[in-house]
């Protein structure tokens, strides 16, 4: 009978014929991710393994960059996990890529992500959940992170031009061994409302334009130079050549900072770090020593003071 045949091959094997539709569940997964991203642009394609080598970078067996000291999560810095990624898209930290591991939970803010990234022309490059672990260095990724570019530097002899070329007296805030990059991200907030031609800060033991920093500056480190020094003290010493006041923060100081002459010239204030203040060489270079008076035990941290003393600064220029 017809069905019933014993034949080997008779029986239709399940899975083959037609077989039922998405109902739209494949095209809805797809809505927010963006144009199809460059061939160059997805980690696992030859295309992006080239762009990479021609640039001398190594690339690893997946085509991500990795570090020649084999170091998880070493190198450009990542913003991981879903509440991170989306308050840097919203407060528009500038991104170098973005990246969703394969099925992703679905959420409010995974939907707020890929709607953020479409807006901003970016787009979600799906990589395999163990390829976003070993990317973001073990970070609890939540299936989704960010890569950000690295910070470009201004060298701090050409803050320095752009400081003496400027119509107005010049003010540079130098920052000794600032630590949290929160208070990095504040003290460049604060310059850039003030009026200050740039933010000097040294090489090592100080901190960078992270995610944190970029985040506080609330995009105020897009609009003014950080230069970065390999030596502050010589970095100073070339200002003052160049006819600049150096003037530290210290709370010690028996000057008060409403007090300063040299608030009318060509200016820069240093302001030390957390827990040390000022190193012994920064204090020795300076021309001036001054406080800001407080009641009390109560101490400022460094992003408070540094906003406190730029408006003086700027009070006592527009009363000149």
């Amino acid at each position: 009978m017809p069905g019933n045949s014993q034949r080997k091959g008779a029986v239709r094997r399940k899975g083959k014929g037609n077989t039922a539709g998405s109902g739209g569940r494949v095209r809805r997964g797809l809505e927010g991710r963006g144009p199809t991203p460059k061939a160059e642009d997805r980690p696992y394609h030859k295309a992006y393994k080239a762009k990479q080598s021609s640039a001398g970078r190594p690339v690893g067996r997946s085509g991500s960059q990795t570090q020649r000291t084999g170091r998880p999560g070493a190198g450009p810095e990542w913003v991981a996990g879903r509440n991170p990624v989306l308050e840097a898209l919203q407060a528009e930290i500038p991104i170098q890529a973005a990246y969703i591991a394969e099925g992703a939970e679905r959420d409010d803010r995974l939907r707020e992500i890929l709607k953020l990234t479409a807006a901003r022309g970016k787009s979600l490059l799906e990589v395999t959940r163990a390829e976003l672990d070993r990317m973001t260095g073990g970070a609890v990724h939540q299936g989704v992170a960010l890569q950000l570019p690295a910070y470009s530097y201004t060298h701090p002899d050409d803050l320095l031009a752009k400081a003496l070329e400027s119509d107005t007296e010049p003010i540079v805030v130098a920052l000794d061994s600032i630590t949290d990059p929160r208070n990095l991200g504040a003290i460049v907030r604060s310059a850039a409302a003030f009026g200050a031609t740039g933010v000097l800060i040294p090489e090592r033991r100080s901190a960078g334009m992270t995610a944190a920093a970029w985040k506080t500056s609330a995009g105020a480190a897009a609009r003014i130079p950080i230069a970065r020094a390999t030596n502050l003290n010589r970095a100073l010493r070339a200002y003052a050549d160049a006819g600049f006041s150096l003037v530290g923060l210290d709370g010690a100081a028996e000057q008060d900072i409403t007090d300063l002459p040299q608030a009318t010239g060509p200016l820069v204030l240093i302001v030390g770090s957390e827990g040390e203040g000022l190193s012994r060489l920064v204090r020795e270079a300076c021309e001036a020593l001054v406080s800001i008076p407080i009641t009390g035990m109560e101490s400022l941290n460094a992003g408070v003071a540094a906003g406190i003393a730029l408006y003086e600064i700027a009070r006592a220029r527009q009363g000149s």
